[in-house]
C-alpha cells in the first residue's frame, strides 16, 4: 500500500481544532470538506494512504458525476477539494483518544496530542479473513486481499476469487485481464453482486464459477499452489490447482481504539443515529466503521457531510 506523499500536504500549525477527524476515507474527506466550508478549524489524521480502501479499486462506475474513474483519481479529487477549503492533514497514526470529556483528546504514534471539540471516526475496515489453515502461511506468496496491488504478480496464471458480492466479481474481471484463468468461489448458489457486474463478469470466457462451495485449506510449497474446495451441500473434498487466492468475504470494522468507549454491534461497527452521532457527545462516525446497510463510496461521502453539518451546533 502506497504511503503518504507528504509534499503538498497542508500541514496544522498548532495543535488545537474545532474538528478533528480520523481517518481520509471518502466519509471523512466529505466531512472535512463542510466542515471547513463552515469555518471550522479541521485536522485530518490518517496513517496511510489519503483516500482509504477507495485507492485500491481499479475503477469505479457507481459514482454519480462519473461514468467512469479510477478509485485513485476519484480518491484525489476528494483530498484535493478538502484541501481547497483549509482542510490540514497529517500523516499520523492515532494510537489513543480520550473522548469522554467535552475537550477531545487525540494522542499519535509521534508523540503529538491534539484537541477539538467533536471528534469524527472515519477509520473504515480491512477485508475479512477466511481463517482457514495456510491463509496466514502464504500471506505475501499467493494469498492476497488487493488484485489492484497484487495482480500484476500472476500474469498468465491461474487464479481463484473467494466471494460472491461486488468486491469479487469486480476484482475478478479485473483478474482475467491478467490470469489465465479466474475462477469465482462462492458458498452459495448465486452472486449478491450487482446485477451489471454479474453480467459482465458472465461474459468473460476465462472466468469460471464454482458455487455452494468454500475454500477450506490453502496449501502449497514455497507459495501458493492449490486450495481446497469443500462443497457445502455434500461435503466433497476437491483439490483445485492456483497460484493465487484473492479474497473478498466481507470487511472488518477499525474500532479497536473506541469499541469500550461508544456503542457497537457485536461485530464491531459502530452504531449511529441518523445524523451520525455516536453515544458519546461530541463524537461521530462515517463510513465503513459505522454500521450501515450500504457501504459505498457515495453513502461514506454523505455520511461525512451529515455529520458535518450537524456538528456545526456544538459552535453555535
Amino acid at each position: 500500500m502506497a504511503m503518504f506523499n507528504l509534499s503538498g500536504m497542508s500541514k496544522p500549525k498548532d495543535n488545537v481544532y474545532d474538528v478533528i477527524i480520523v481517518g481520509a476515507g471518502p466519509g471523512g474527506l466529505s466531512a472535512a470538506l463542510y466542515a471547513a466550508r463552515a469555518r471550522l478549524k479541521t485536522l485530518i489524521l490518517e496513517r496511510a494512504t489519503e483516500g482509504g480502501q477507495i485507492t485500491l479499486t481499479n475503477t469505479v462506475e457507481d459514482y454519480p458525476g462519473f461514468v467512469l474513474i479510477t478509485g485513485q483519481e476519484l480518491a484525489d479529487k476528494f483530498v484535493e477539494h478538502a484541501r481547497e477549503f483549509g482542510t490540514n492533514f497529517a500523516n499520523e497514526e492515532v494510537v489513543e483518544m480520550d473522548l469522554t470529556g467535552e475537550v477531545k483528546r487525540v494522542k499519535t504514534d509521534l508523540g503529538n496530542e491534539y484537541t477539538s471539540k467533536v471528534v469524527i471516526i472515519s477509520t473504515g475496515s480491512n477485508p475479512k479473513k477466511l481463517g482457514v489453515q495456510g491463509e496466514d502461511e502464504f500471506a505475501n506468496k499467493g494469498v492476497s486481499y488487493c488484485a489492484v496491488c497484487d495482480g500484476s504478480f500472476f500474469k498468465d496464471k491461474p487464479l481463484v476469487v473467494v466471494g460472491g458480492g461486488d468486491s469479487a466479481v469486480e476484482e475478478a474481471i479485473y483478474l482475467s485481464k491478467i490470469a489465465s484463468r479466474v475462477t469465482v468461489v462462492h458458498r452459495r448458489d448465486k452472486l449478491r453482486a450487482q446485477k451489471i457486474v454479474q453480467e459482465r463478469a458472465f461474459k468473460i470466457p476465462n472466468i469460471k464459477f464454482i458455487w455452494n462451495s468454500v475454500v477450506s485449506e490453502i496449501g502449497g510449497n514455497n507459495s501458493v499452489e492449490y486450495v481446497t474446495l469443500k462443497n457445502v451441500k455434500t461435503g466433497e473434498l476437491t483439490k483445485y490447482s492456483t497460484s493465487g487466492v484473492f479474497i473478498y468475504v466481507g470487511l472488518v470494522p477499525n474500532s479497536e481504539l473506541v469499541k469500550d468507549v461508544v456503542k457497537t454491534d457485536e461485530h464491531g461497527f459502530i452504531l449511529t443515529n441518523e445524523h451520525m452521532e455516536t453515544n458519546v457527545k461530541g463524537v461521530y462516525a462515517v463510513g465503513d466503521v459505522r454500521k450501515t446497510v450500504l457501504r459505498q463510496v457515495v453513502t461514506a461521502a454523505a455520511d461525512g457531510a451529515i455529520a458535518a453539518v450537524d456538528l456545526i451546533k456544538y459552535f453555535d
